[in-house]
């Protein structure tokens, strides 16, 4: 099990705006890295409702699942490295693998019976130092939805913020009100239901 907290920066960009970053910073496309998310929550969206997101990334062969659950600064993500064959067995029929995951639910007093595949939001990603920070863009499908984002993963709140706000004043790019992926993910699958 790993634990961290995330702080991150993230603004929606158009398309050219997407190309511009790509052009700037010298970026091919053979430079980007698919990665395939899996969301989970309960029929009553107990974990969306308290702010919380489950999901198990597929990346290069490898299944993680990660819980985010919110802070007053950032976010605190619980990482577990599981099987193929149990990532398989909780897109089928919701079963939580035994571990860190589950035994942080139970300690944050979430009923998480019932968990739920909701769906699958892939992303094509590239990620690069930037400023003592993570500087990422990524290409993300949904459910016949498709948007571009430019992310910063950083340490320190207040001088990522500032880097941040200068790199995309210097790229004439206007700071958006950004939701993160999973939300995103759900306000798509809500128009759907």
């Amino acid at each position: 099990m790993s634990q961290q907290i995330e702080i991150e920066f993230k603004n929606l960009l158009t398309k050219e705006e997407f190309n511009r970053l790509k052009a700037y910073f010298h970026i091919e496309d053979s430079m980007f890295r698919k990665q395939v998310n899996h969301y989970f929550d309960t029929p009553t969206f107990i974990l969306k409702d308290n702010k919380c997101a489950l999901r198990i990334r597929e990346k290069n062969d490898t299944f993680e699942m990660t819980l985010k659950e919110p802070l007053n600064e950032g976010i605190l993500e619980t990482n577990q490295v599981i099987s193929k064959e149990e990532a398989e067995a909780m897109i089928s029929n919701g079963t939580l693998v035994d571990g860190p995951i589950k035994s942080q639910l139970m300690k944050i007093d979430l009923d998480f019976s019932g968990l739920t595949y909701f769906g699958t939001l892939t992303t094509e990603r590239v990620e690069f130092e930037y400023k003592d920070g993570l500087l990422v863009l990524d290409y993300s499908y949904y459910l016949n939805q498709h948007d571009y984002e430019l992310e910063y993963e950083v340490n320190q709140y207040d001088l990522g913020q500032e880097i941040y706000v200068k790199l995309l004043q210097d790229q004439n790019i206007p700071i958006r009100k950004t939701l993160n992926k999973v939300r995103r993910f759900y306000e798509a699958k809500y128009k759907q239901l």
